[in-house]
C-alpha cells in the first residue's frame, strides 16, 4: 500500500510540473506587450511628423519664462531635416514640441503670466486691431500663427533648387486634349464573294489586296480601281486567315478545314503545306525579319513553322480555349497571341514558352494590333478595349464605348485606332486620348439580311490613306478621309468626362 501511495502521489506531481510547465511556455511571451520603442526611427518619424504638421509656426520667435516671470524673445533655431533637436518654449500650457525631450526649462509648464499674455498680444496680426486690448488667452491661442497660415495661401515657397511653388494648393492632373482627325467616309464597294469575308491582307507594294471568304475561294482585288485580277481555290472550309510576305512571292492562308496553304504567286498554285493542327486554324503571321510563320487554331494551341522546311519549330501551349488571333515583331516578345480565354500571351520565341500573361480581359481576346510606330499594342474584346506596354504587357488604358463583340482592330501612323465588331459598327478612336471621334454603321450590300452586317476585319493600305473592311454581307468596303473637311467644319465634340478611364 505504502509503494502504490507513494507512486500515485509520484505519478500526480509528475503531472501537476508537465502542466505548470505547459503554462509557463504558454504564458512566457506576453503578445499583448507593446513593442520596444526604437529611438532612432521614433526621433526619425517625431521630426517628420513635425515638419509636416507645424512647418507654419516654426519661423515664430521662441518665448522663454525667466525668473521674474516676463516672457522675452530668444534664440530661434531654425528646423532642418539634419538637426531636429531645437527647442520651443513660450506660453503654451502644453508640453514641448514633438520629438524633444524635456529639459529643466522646459518640463516645468506653468500657465501664462499677465506680462506674457500682453506680450503675446502685441504680436498678433494687424487685422486683429479690435481685440488687442482684450485679448485673452483663448483667443491668443486661437490666433496664434494666424497671419502665416492666411499669408502662406498667396505666398510662394522657395523649395530646393531655387523653384518656387504654392505650398497649399495641388495642381489637378489634366487630361490631355485629343488630336484632331478628318473623318473618314465610304469610298466603294466591292461585290463578288459569295459567302462571308473574313479575312484581308494588303500587298507590300500597295498594288492589290486578297481577301479570303465562306465561299472557300481567296480572291485577289486590284486597290485603286477594285476590279478582281485572279481567284485561288484549294480550301475546301472556310478561309479565315491570309498574309502576304513582304520577303518573298508567296502568300500564306488558312481555314477551317485545318489547313495552312503557302502560294507561289509567280505560278498561283500551292507549293507547301504546313501539318500539324487539330482543328480549325483561325489566323496567321508571318515574323518580319526572318522566314517563320506563325497560325493559332481552336485546338487552344499556336504553332510556330519554319516557311522553307515546313517543320514546326514550336507548339505554344498554354492557352484553355481557341487561340483566335496571332501577332508577330521583330522585338521582344516576337509572338503575341489572344484568345477565347479571355487571356493575351506573350511569348519568348526562342524558348517557345510564355514570358507573360495578361488576364485583364473579362471575356474572350478576338483581336491584337501592334502600333506601327510606338512599342505598344491594343486588343479587343466585348467588355473594352484596352491598350499595353511592351515588352512586359503593362496596361496603358482602356477605350470603353464600343458595346459590342470586336472582331477587328486596325491603327495607323496617325493614331487612328479603327475597331469592327459584330454588329456592324465601326468605330473610330484617337489612339493617345482614347477619344471616340467617330462611329459608322454601313448599310449592308442590297439583297442582305439587316442581321448580315458583321465587321470580320478590316486594314490600312499601305499608304494609311484608304481602310478595308471584310463583312458579313459578303462584300468589301473601302473607306478614306474626307480630304475636305477641317477642324473647323467638324470640331472634337470634346468633354474632359469622356475621357475617365477605368485603370485595371
Amino acid at each position: 500500500k505504502r509503494s502504490n501511495k507513494w507512486g500515485s502521489s509520484h505519478y500526480i506531481h509528475t503531472l501537476v510540473f508537465r502542466s505548470l510547465k505547459r503554462t509557463h511556455d504558454m504564458f512566457v511571451s506576453d503578445h499583448a506587450k507593446s513593442i520596444a520603442k526604437d529611438d532612432q526611427s521614433h526621433k526619425l518619424k517625431l521630426g517628420v511628423k513635425l515638419k509636416a504638421d507645424y512647418s507654419a509656426v516654426l519661423h515664430m520667435p521662441i518665448l522663454k519664462e525667466v525668473k521674474d516671470r516676463v516672457y522675452q524673445p530668444v534664440h530661434v533655431f531654425v528646423f532642418s531635416g539634419d538637426d531636429p533637436e531645437y527647442l520651443i518654449t513660450g506660453t503654451h500650457a502644453y508640453p514641448s514640441g514633438p520629438g524633444l525631450a524635456l529639459t529643466a526649462d522646459t518640463k516645468v509648464h506653468r500657465n501664462p503670466s499677465e506680462a506674457g499674455v500682453h506680450s503675446m498680444a502685441l504680436a498678433l496680426p494687424p487685422s486683429q486691431e479690435a481685440i488687442r486690448t482684450a485679448a485673452s488667452v483663448t483667443d491668443i491661442h486661437r490666433h496664434i500663427g494666424g497671419a502665416e497660415r492666411a499669408s502662406a495661401l498667396v505666398r510662394p515657397s522657395i523649395m530646393e533648387g531655387g523653384t518656387t511653388r504654392n505650398s497649399l494648393v495641388r495642381k489637378v492632373p489634366t487630361i490631355p486634349k485629343p488630336q484632331w482627325h478628318p473623318p473618314w467616309k465610304l469610298f466603294r464597294v466591292i461585290s463578288g464573294h459569295l459567302g462571308w469575308v473574313r479575312s484581308i491582307a494588303v500587298e507590300p507594294g500597295n498594288q492589290w489586296f486578297v481577301t479570303g471568304s465562306a465561299d472557300r475561294t481567296i480572291k485577289i482585288w486590284d486597290l485603286s480601281s477594285g476590279k478582281l485580277k485572279l481567284s485561288l481555290t484549294g480550301h475546301i472550309s472556310t478561309v479565315r486567315g491570309v498574309a502576304v510576305s513582304h520577303r518573298s512571292p508567296y502568300l500564306f492562308s488558312c481555314g477551317e478545314d485545318k489547313q495552312v496553304k503557302c502560294w507561289d504567286l509567280e505560278y498561283n498554285k500551292v507549293i507547301r503545306h504546313y501539318h500539324g493542327h487539330l482543328s480549325a486554324v483561325y489566323g496567321l503571321d508571318l515574323h518580319p525579319t526572318i522566314d517563320v510563320l506563325v497560325t493559332c487554331s481552336r485546338d487552344a494551341t499556336a504553332r510556330v513553322w519554319d516557311i522553307r522546311t515546313k517543320a514546326n519549330a514550336h507548339t505554344l501551349t498554354g492557352h484553355t480555349n481557341t487561340v483566335a488571333t496571332v501577332r508577330c515583331q521583330a522585338a521582344e516578345p516576337q509572338i503575341i497571341t489572344g484568345s477565347h480565354d479571355s487571356t493575351i500571351r506573350l511569348w519568348d520565341l526562342i524558348a517557345g514558352k510564355t514570358r507573360a500573361t495578361l488576364t485583364n480581359h473579362k471575356k474572350s481576346v478576338r483581336s491584337v494590333v501592334l502600333h506601327p510606330q510606338q512599342y505598344t499594342f491594343a486588343s479587343g474584346s466585348a467588355d473594352n478595349i484596352k491598350q499595353w506596354m511592351f515588352p512586359d504587357g503593362n496596361f496603358i488604358q482602356n477605350l470603353s464605348g464600343h458595346n459590342a463583340i470586336i472582331n477587328t482592330l486596325a491603327v495607323n501612323s496617325n493614331g487612328v485606332l479603327v475597331s469592327g465588331a459584330d454588329n456592324g459598327t465601326i468605330h473610330l478612336w484617337d489612339w493617345r486620348t482614347g477619344y471616340n471621334f467617330q462611329r459608322i454603321h454601313a448599310a449592308v450590300q442590297p439583297g442582305s439580311l439587316d442581321s448580315e452586317s458583321g465587321i470580320f476585319a478590316c486594314v490600312f493600305d499601305s499608304s494609311e490613306s484608304r481602310l478595308i473592311t471584310a463583312e458579313a454581307d459578303k462584300t468589301i468596303k473601302v473607306y478614306a478621309e474626307d480630304n475636305m473637311a477641317t477642324e473647323e467644319s467638324h470640331p472634337v465634340n470634346w468633354k474632359p468626362e469622356i475621357l475617365k478611364r477605368k485603370r485595371f
